[in-house]
C-alpha cells in the first residue's frame, strides 16, 4: 500500500475510533471513566488515551474529574441535525421499505383517545386494495393496530373504558375483557394480528414503535384484503412488522439495549 492510499486511508480510521468511543455512552450509562471506555472499545490504552484527551479539547467529550460524558458540543450539533424532522418523516422511508418487502400497504398510526389515525402511508402496489389513506380516524378496539395501542400506551384502556365498543362485525371484540387479553398477547408476541374485526374484507398486523424516551410513539402495521393474506402467513409476515417496527424506533432515537 502506497504512503497516499494509508493517509487517505488515516482520516477514516480515527474517525472510526472516535466513533467507537462515542458509542459507549448511552442512556442508563451517560459517564464513565477511562479504564470503562477502553474496555468497551477494545482499543489499545495508549490510543483511547490519546483520543480521549483529544476528544475533550474539540468538545466531543466533557470531563469531571475521572469521569467523562458526550461533550456540549455533541448536543449543540444534534439541534440543527434535528430541526424539521418529526416522526413522520423519520418513520416514512421504513413503511416503503416494509411495504415493498412484503407488497402490502404499510401505515403508522397515532393515537388520539379512543381513536387511531393514520399519518404516513406507503400504499401497495397490487390492483386489488383496500384504501388506507393519511388522516383515516379508526376506533381502538377494532384492528390489529389498535391492540398495540391497549398493550403498550398505559393510557390506552382508561380511553376506550368509557367508549362504545361498537361491533363492526362479528369479529369485533366488544368487552374489556377480551381486549386485555389481545392486549396481553400483543406484547408477548410483539406484534399483533386482526382478521375481520372492522370491516370483514380487511386484516391487519401491526408492532410498537417507541421513542428515546421508551415511550410508545405509535404502531406500525400492514392493512390488506383477505383474500391476499389470511391468519397462515402471520408467522412469516408478523416477524417482518416486527422488525420494521425495531428499524423505526432506532430512527426515533430508541435504545433496546437501555430498556430492556
Amino acid at each position: 500500500m502506497s504512503t497516499e492510499q494509508v493517509n487517505r486511508r488515516s482520516p477514516t480510521l480515527v474517525l472510526h475510533k472516535i466513533t467507537e468511543i462515542l458509542n459507549c455512552f448511552r442512556v442508563d450509562a451517560p459517564e464513565l471513566t477511562l479504564q470503562q471506555v477502553i474496555r468497551k472499545t477494545g482499543l489499545p490504552s495508549s490510543t483511547c488515551q490519546r483520543l480521549v484527551q483529544d476528544m475533550v479539547h474539540e468538545g466531543l467529550l466533557d470531563r469531571d474529574q475521572d469521569r467523562y460524558r458526550i461533550g456540549i458540543a455533541v448536543v449543540r450539533w444534534a439541534a440543527p441535525g434535528t430541526l424539521g424532522l418529526d416522526a413522520v418523516q423519520l418513520v416514512k422511508p421504513v413503511l416503503q421499505d416494509l411495504r415493498d418487502e412484503t407488497g402490502e400497504t404499510a401505515c403508522f398510526y397515532v393515537r388520539d383517545g379512543a381513536f387511531r389515525t393514520i399519518v404516513a402511508v406507503a400504499e401497495t402496489r397490487h390492483v386489488v386494495i383496500r384504501p388506507f389513506m393519511v388522516g383515516m380516524v379508526m376506533p381502538l378496539h377494532a384492528g390489529a393496530p389498535g391492540k398495540i395501542f391497549l398493550a403498550f400506551d398505559p393510557d390506552a384502556r382508561a380511553a376506550i373504558e368509557k367508549s362504545d365498543l361498537e361491533a363492526f362485525t362479528g369479529s369485533t371484540p366488544t368487552d374489556l375483557a377480551t381486549l386485555d387479553a389481545q392486549a396481553a398477547s400483543a406484547r408477548a408476541q410483539g406484534y399483533y394480528a386482526a382478521f375481520g374485526e372492522r370491516n370483514p374484507g380487511v386484516g391487519s398486523i401491526s408492532a410498537p414503535v417507541f421513542t428515546h424516551m421508551g415511550e410508545l410513539a405509535g404502531a406500525i402495521g400492514l392493512g390488506f384484503p383477505t383474500q391476499r393474506v389470511t391468519p397462515d402467513d402471520v408467522d412469516r409476515l408478523g416477524p417482518l412488522v416486527a422488525r420494521a417496527s425495531v428499524e423505526a424506533s432506532r430512527r426515533l432515537g430508541y435504545d433496546s439495549a437501555v430498556r430492556g
